[in-house]
């Protein structure tokens, strides 16, 4: 019996999923190709094999099997190229804003 009180004292980190970091969706552009965006971001966690223009990564992070950190980002493609920028994470550039001229000094 005591032996197993002390089993039950340690508990392991665990990390799942791809790491997501703001830095890292601060790189991705509207118009970006998929071997682009997979070289930043690394490959999804789920691929969808019905519907392969949409890429979930999905990252949690339960130190001592506590739920601390939890993020989610799916990207979508059309024709190759990355069209939108969901989830937790705040992208850099909306698309909207991609589409307008920057501005001249």
């Amino acid at each position: 019996m005591t032996l197993s009180a002390c089993f039950s004292l340690y508990r392991v980190d665990i990390r799942q999923g791809n790491q997501i970091s703001q830095e890292m969706v601060f790189q991705l552009r509207p118009g970006m190709t998929e071997e682009q965006v997979r070289f930043i971001m690394g490959s999804p966690l789920l691929q969808d094999p019905f519907r392969n223009n949409r890429w979930d990564y999905v990252y949690r992070f339960s130190p001592k099997g506590k739920l601390e950190e939890s993020r989610r980002v799916t990207l979508m493609f059309a024709d190759g190229k990355l069209v939108s920028i969901e989830g937790d994470v705040i992208a850099a550039v909306t698309p909207d804003a991609a589409s307008q001229p920057a501005a001249k000094p």
